[in-house]
């Protein structure tokens, strides 16, 4: 069985920092992709950012570039959302996935494999 456990949400003033972190277990880590996701309230969910787990890679939406930052770590299969600098507009509830094929793709759209039940993330000036 597929778990995506999510974990480090919370309340910060707005420019503060908070880092999310996701366990994966019952999946083949190594052939998956994972993102970040994030719904704020009465929005659609977009995509956050992206991590290839077989090559690092990684992509952003445009409006976290240069304040977030995806990373893993590969032996505990676990992936981290590093946030920085935190506005108003990032409040909302963030949700680890992950996805096998065409991963930037299904990012994009939405569509992944499994999902975590989310975090919860607030900012406040």
């Amino acid at each position: 069985q597929v778990q995506l456990v999510e974990s480090g949400g919370g309340s910060v003033q707005t420019g503060g920092s908070l880092r999310l972190s996701c366990a994966a277990s019952g999946l083949r880590y190594e052939t998956n992709c994972m993102g970040w996701f994030r719904q704020p309230p009465g929005k659609e969910r977009e995509g956050v950012a992206l991590i290839l787990a077989f090559d690092n890679s990684t992509y952003y939406v445009d409006s976290v570039k240069g304040r977030f930052t995806i990373s893993q770590d590969y032996a505990k299969k676990t992936i981290y959302l590093q946030m920085n600098s935190l506005k108003a507009e990032d409040t909302g509830m963030y949700y680890c996935a992950a996805v096998i094929h065409n991963c930037y793709t299904y990012w994009r759209k939405g569509v992944m494999d499994y999902w975590g039940k989310g975090t919860l993330v607030t900012v406040s000036s």
